[in-house]
């Protein structure tokens, strides 16, 4: 049996509800003029979290009905609409030059750092702030880096890098030219149109960054392409309508996260030409969680530590920090994510065993319950459970001991098991750590998409 739990959205009412021959519709009252519509589930009331539910259409709804295709093999399932401020995704605020690079330039420093590339030409970077959505579907906005060949008369191919982990607001593109940045300005160097989005919480964008959250990822990534196609619409630079995808670490996994939501929702306004997705954590509630759990020393216990701090935000795993870790890492760890702390340092507070700083019951509930509030957050965030359309090449070491290479093995299997027909796992350096895998990912990925580019 379906329930139903509609009090959230202020001034929304639940008008009708009914059980279908496929699921469950739901209708409810439009009280306030020009307001939109997320609509979540959960299966039961206590010790469980909202999840936004997946549609055949992008969410917000501005429709005041939904029909959820389910299968009645619960017992129960509760649902709550939240009212949200609609947001014209992808407007364009502002965009600023901030920095240029002459093609002798680039060429030296790739000689100087032993980067096998040459640059074509010389780069513009520039700073654009947009607006989008935030993790319940409402309005705020983001920046990131856009940076553009600095060549006249050329329609360049779009492409998306998305950025590592990052605990510091101000170490984003948009702000910095940091390793990241960098990537995108490389690319930009061999004639792409690259971006670099910030994601919600960095640069210009309000708020805590969600971190390792695949939908506000993949939202915010499809809205920077927006903004920048608008910034070359309104500047007479020509795009081609290739769309290329990549990123590494948090970024493979929001690399994936924006291959599907393209492929989801927006095959009207973007073809996926090709998507380069790297040593990313895509099976959070499998090959992560097992892995936090084994007790083993990690080269970066801060990782684990800022999913739960951002899960916490997300999803209210808990109705305190208690529930969640040990004492005294209970006071300790969460004002370590203040925006301003580096990961180098965060580290330097952590032990180096995940399961030192859990709660116990956390931990056995980990263990014992897949009904767990944190579990569920982690699944909610897995990134395989759907079938890829366009060529994908998952990029991971063997010796990567940060993001366990099984996590890409997990992805390219059940993609080939849902009958993906263009899918690969590519395994540049096998001796290669997380960090050492960074440049041999990336000029595998680069070499590759040199085949398919116009």
């Amino acid at each position: 049996m379906a329930g139903s739990d509609m009090a959230y959205a202020q001034d929304v009412r639940l008008t009708s509800s009914a059980r279908t021959t496929n699921g469950f519709a739901m209708q409810w009252s439009n009280a306030v003029a020009g307001q939109a519509y997320t609509l979540q589930t959960r299966d039961r009331l206590s010790n469980s979290i909202w999840l936004t539910l997946d549609s055949p259409q992008p969410w917000p709804t501005v429709q005041t009905q939904w029909n959820d295709s389910i299968s009645f093999t619960q017992a129960v399932r509760f649902y709550r609409v939240v009212g949200v401020k609609p947001a014209t995704r992808g407007k364009l605020l502002s965009s600023s030059l901030t920095t240029n690079f002459s093609a002798f330039t680039l060429n030296l420093f790739y000689l100087l750092n032993s980067i096998p590339l040459t640059a074509q030409y010389g780069v513009d970077c520039y700073k654009v702030v947009y607006e989008t959505i935030d993790p319940l579907g409402g309005r705020t906005i983001a920046s990131g880096g856009l940076y553009l060949p600095h060549q006249t008369g050329i329609n360049w191919p779009l492409l998306s890098f998305s950025h590592s982990t990052v605990t510091q607001t101000n170490d984003v593109p948009s702000v910095s030219l940091n390793l990241d940045a960098f990537a995108g300005v490389a690319f930009a160097s061999v004639g792409y149109a690259s971006v670099v989005a910030d994601l919600l919480g960095m640069g210009s964008s309000p708020g805590f960054h969600p971190f390792l959250h695949a939908r506000s990822e993949a939202t915010a990534s499809v809205d920077m392409l927006r903004a920048a196609r608008s910034y070359c619409a309104s500047n007479n630079i020509g795009l081609n309508g290739q769309i290329f995808v990549t990123g590494y670490s948090q970024g493979g996994h929001t690399a994936m996260a924006l291959h599907r939501e393209l492929e989801r929702y927006h095959t009207n306004e973007f073809t996926v030409t090709a998507s380069a997705p790297m040593a990313g954590p895509y099976d959070m509630s499998g090959v992560e969680l097992n892995d936090i759990l084994s007790g083993r020393c990690v080269p970066d216990p801060y990782y684990a530590a800022y999913v739960l701090v951002a899960y916490q935000s997300l999803y209210s795993l808990a109705p305190g920090w208690s529930n969640l870790l040990a004492a005294p890492y209970d006071t300790t760890i969460p004002p370590l994510f203040n925006g301003n702390t580096s990961g180098t340092n965060i580290n330097s507070a952590l032990p180096c065993a995940v399961t030192t700083i859990l709660a116990p019951a956390l931990i056995s509930a980990l263990t014992n319950d897949p009904g767990c509030p944190l579990y569920q957050a982690l699944r909610d965030n897995d990134l395989y459970r759907w079938k890829p359309v366009a060529p994908i090449r998952l990029y991971h070491c063997n010796g990567d001991q940060d993001v366990l290479f099984a996590n890409s093995v997990v992805a390219t299997n059940s993609f080939v098991a849902q009958g993906a027909t263009q899918v690969q796992l590519w395994d540049p350096q096998p001796t290669a750590d997380h960090s050492g895998c960074v440049i041999p990912s990336l000029t595998a990925a680069k070499a590759w998409f040199g085949t398919l580019k116009q």
